[in-house]
């Protein structure tokens, strides 16, 4: 009797610590960066009137890409947002209008170095706070300048594996990261941080439009890439910490999911055809 209560209760340890790693109740941490200068949103303005785009309105405070993104992650246990140009604005709109959906799960960081270093180093800052946390489970990262609809966004936030993701637009080598596959199942990107040519020196299988969305499960690999860009390429975009890790966890573990509305806010157009978007999902 006493040996089958023992075994009952083992048998509702594992069942509650099942359902526990089911639930992803270890540390899920989301990382949002905004910290360029948004210089092709701010084209043609006076200076006094530039806006930092992640935080740009215009009749509702709600209506912004940082809230609406803020609003994807209120999964994550923790969102890390990485700011740096017009950073005290950022700070003053997140106090004011986001932390009723965060509270303290939201912590902020700076980047000094907005202005001088790619977008590499807003990733490894936000990195560099998220791993000082203990027991996370998965890392979902997303550049701040991006409009995704919410089911796509899901699919990626209850997907098991690690995920990239690709978009439905066409591929411009002026502003396009592209992502593609070779021979042997491998993912790589390619871009031109000088908006010029792209260049792919290797026989591929597919060619897809990234959708700077991405979901790492395997911490202790994504610990490494953090640590070598720390070491050699701090001056690289966030693509160098990425690749480096696609390149050393199995292709097997990686999800590839298509993302059905997807907009990289870079012009004050771009940011009308959003809202034009977000108000039209909502009246469905």
């Amino acid at each position: 009797m006493v040996l089958m209560n023992v075994l009952r209760f083992t048998l509702k340890i594992k069942q509650i610590l099942d359902t526990k790693n089911l639930r992803g109740d270890y540390v899920r941490i989301a990382i949002i960066t905004a910290a360029g200068i948004s210089s092709r949103f701010n084209e043609g303005v006076s200076e006094n009137n530039k806006q930092l785009k992640v935080i740009y309105q215009e009749d509702d405070s709600k209506d912004t890409l940082l809230y609406h993104l803020i609003n994807h992650c209120s999964f994550a246990d923790e969102i890390i947002l990485v700011g740096g140009y017009k950073y005290d604005k950022l700070k003053e709109y997140v106090e004011k209008e986001a932390i009723d959906m965060t509270g303290s799960r939201l912590t902020m960081v700076f980047n000094c170095w907005y202005e001088d270093l790619a977008s590499g180093y807003s990733f490894y800052l936000g990195l560099q706070e998220a791993l000082k946390r203990e027991n996370i489970s998965e890392i979902l990262y997303v550049e701040g300048d991006l409009d995704i609809d919410k089911a796509s966004f899901q699919s990626v936030i209850e997907n098991r594996h690690s995920v990239i993701t690709y978009n439905h637009e066409p591929i411009y080598s002026n502003k396009s990261v592209a992502l593609y596959q070779t021979q042997d199942e491998k993912y790589h990107y390619v871009f031109s941080s000088s908006h010029d040519l792209l260049k792919i020196t290797e026989p591929f299988k597919c060619i897809l439009n990234s959708g700077q969305l991405w979901k790492f499960k395997d911490i202790n690999t994504l610990k490494k890439a953090y640590e070598h860009f720390d070491k050699t390429d701090k001056k690289g975009t966030n693509l160098s910490i990425i690749q480096d890790y696609l390149d050393n966890i199995d292709v097997a573990t990686i999800s590839l999911i298509p993302l059905q509305r997807w907009i990289n806010c870079n012009t004050r157009e771009d940011f009308t055809m959003i809202r034009k978007g977000w108000r039209k999902f909502e009246l469905a």
